[in-house]
């Protein structure tokens, strides 16, 4: 048991680092021919590098729910699960719809109110639009639960190979039913159970193809917005593709497969950091806020974006620990 705490801890931390590295780099997406090119090249080989964080949070939800044999009660399903996440995110919906009027310039209330008002439809910053993805897929759970339950390994991994069928399908933009994000981002909830519990499949094969699906996302990136003269991913740097589900089961994969060589000094740092990865997730936006408002990136991107993400993550980190040791606001970063 304590090497599955130790494995989905690692993971956490590094899907946490991973977001935050997404965030930080931001501007520089859009500075192709503003910057140098070798500068737009790091920062958009760094985003290219670290998309698999989202899929990788919802593998680690998927692994767990569906590993649980336990028969469901949906009143404790409801209250426990659903309830611990979807309280938080409403209350930090509203706070970050009232820091989306706040700029250099001032404060823009009618900016905030409008945002407010986009809540049920549109996350009110960057960030939170994972939830709305998310949380829709705790209604898949038990469905996946029962499935999963009743049926051999061979069933569990045939339905995985269809999705991952579908998620090569929507890469080349070949749409249909199968293209809504619920089916989309549900395969990862199986996609963590076959890694976790089949150990499926083999992580030989998984470094070869997320290894070629990190150069392959990168290449793709690079040369496409350097021939439309713009930025330009096509569907390369998707949650949803057959790409980002090759890196992220590798990142899944090679996690679990080294995580014993860590130090047990290492180990209680990680156990600390993950213990507060959702509140890392849900707090950086406000620390990195002044990094993007003033144009804080004064080096090359290869500095900017380690040194800025080490300050953010540590940052909202410390905020996190403090909110946790009172009662009264431990819910807000659960």
């Amino acid at each position: 048991m304590r090497q599955k705490v130790v494995f989905f801890d690692l993971l956490r931390c590094i899907a946490a680092i991973a977001v935050v590295v997404i965030h930080v780099l931001g501007p520089y997406r859009d500075q192709l021919g503003v910057i140098s090119d070798s500068a737009w090249i790091t920062a958009t080989s760094f985003n290219s590098f670290s998309r698999w964080a989202v899929p990788v949070f919802i593998m680690i939800t998927g692994a767990l729910m569906l590993s649980d044999t336990r028969e469901f009660d949906a009143k404790y399903y409801v209250k426990r699960r659903l309830g611990k996440v979807l309280l938080p995110f409403l209350i930090w919906s509203v706070f970050y719809a009232f820091l989306s009027g706040l700029t250099a310039a001032g404060y823009d209330g009618a900016t905030a109110l409008e945002t407010l008002k986009a809540l049920p439809e549109h996350e009110t910053y960057y960030h939170l639009g994972f939830f709305y993805y998310f949380i829709p897929l705790y209604f898949v759970v038990p469905f996946l639960q029962y499935y999963v339950r009743q049926t051999d390994r061979t069933g569990t991994i045939a339905l995985t190979l269809v999705w991952l069928v579908l998620t090569s399908l929507f890469l080349f933009k070949i749409d249909g039913f199968w293209s809504h994000q619920l089916i989309l981002y549900s395969g990862y909830l199986l996609l963590g159970y076959c890694l976790f519990q089949l150990q499926w499949p083999a992580l030989k094969w998984l470094v070869v193809l997320g290894g070629a699906g990190l150069l392959l996302t990168d290449y793709m990136v690079v040369s496409n917005s350097f021939s439309a003269g713009e930025y330009t991913v096509g569907r390369w740097m998707s949650y949803k593709t057959l790409n980002t589900a090759c890196i992220a089961a590798m990142i899944f994969a090679l996690c679990r497969h080294y995580c014993d060589r860590l130090s047990q000094a290492w180990l209680t740092r990680i156990a600390f950091m993950s213990r507060y990865s959702l509140g890392i997730y849900l707090l950086h936006p406000i620390f990195l806020w002044p990094v993007r408002e003033y144009d804080l990136y004064f080096a090359h991107p290869l500095i900017m974006i380690p040194f800025w993400t080490l300050i953010c993550t540590g940052l909202a980190l410390t905020a996190s620990w403090m909110l946790a040791k009172s009662t009264k606001t431990a819910w807000l970063v659960p």
